[in-house]
């Protein structure tokens, strides 16, 4: 595809696609079970490639204009990222009594044991000026019959690829609470059949917060780490709005003493 999107050729052939997926849409109701799992198929296939585009064009366009990102690097940073929630529009944007297991985007699980759930999850838009992420998640906690109740993470394979235990990996979160209550951060590291864990409470000072995890804490076996995971644990939330603006992780090795 030539770098002119607007040219005459490009708006043909886009202007004759959208008219087959218009007809597609019309002749559905109608169509034997074989057509209409093979035009799912290809509409998956499809959805796939335009959620792709969505994201990026909302995650740079969202972005400031100054460039940068706004995560915070410690000296000797070698990783950094932000989850795509806060990045980009994610799909579902929003889930209501949500189940345990429920995602919201890729990267993003809740876990509860609630028997009733009275738990909303939603994307928003941060228009704040002293934002630094586009995105933010919104939950909203009413009733709550559950012991436990966490948003799991799952790092990428970058976070992870050359890890070692004089690693320190920074959680820094953003959020706002309608009533206090204690988050806790744990982290997950998987290498052969074991896992290590590290749990930090978040101190809430209003602004960013922010854990560290010091691998040299742990036991890992650096030649055999396979992925890794952060909880973000809540206890006690029930009758809240908790509201995580930002979040973001950088990893850097330990100062030398």
């Amino acid at each position: 595809m030539s770098g002119k999107s607007n040219s005459f050729l490009d708006r043909l052939v886009q202007g004759r696609m959208l008219a087959r997926w218009a007809r597609a849409a019309r002749l559905a109701p109608g169509l034997e079970r074989a057509q209409l799992r093979q035009l799912r198929a290809d509409a998956q296939a499809m959805r796939r490639e335009i959620d792709r585009v969505l994201f990026t064009a909302g995650e740079r366009l969202s972005a400031p204009l100054g460039g940068g990102d706004g995560i915070e690097r410690p000296l000797g940073c070698d990783w950094a990222w932000r989850p795509e929630l806060w990045r980009g529009p994610v799909f579902p944007q929003g889930i209501a009594a949500a189940e345990s297991r429920a995602m919201i985007g890729r990267e993003v699980t809740l876990f509860h044991d609630c028997k009733v759930s009275e738990l909303t999850l939603r994307q928003i838009r941060n228009h704040g000026p002293q934002d630094l992420a586009p995105y933010g998640l919104k939950m909203d906690v009413f009733r709550f019959d559950g012991s436990f109740l966490s948003l799991v993470l799952d790092l990428p394979d970058a976070a992870v690829r050359g890890l070692r235990r004089n690693h320190l990996l920074r959680l820094g979160l953003t959020i706002t609470l309608e009533r206090p209550l204690e988050i806790f951060c744990r982290l997950n590291v998987k290498h052969g059949p074991n896992t290590e864990q590290l749990v930090r409470e978040l101190p809430l000072a209003g602004g960013e917060s922010f854990v560290e995890f010091d691998l040299a804490y742990t036991k890992i076996n650096e030649k055999r780490v396979e992925k890794a995971w952060v909880d973000i644990i809540f206890e006690g939330p029930q009758m809240n709005q908790i509201c995580a603006q930002d979040l973001s992780f950088a990893r850097y090795p330990r100062a030398e003493i």
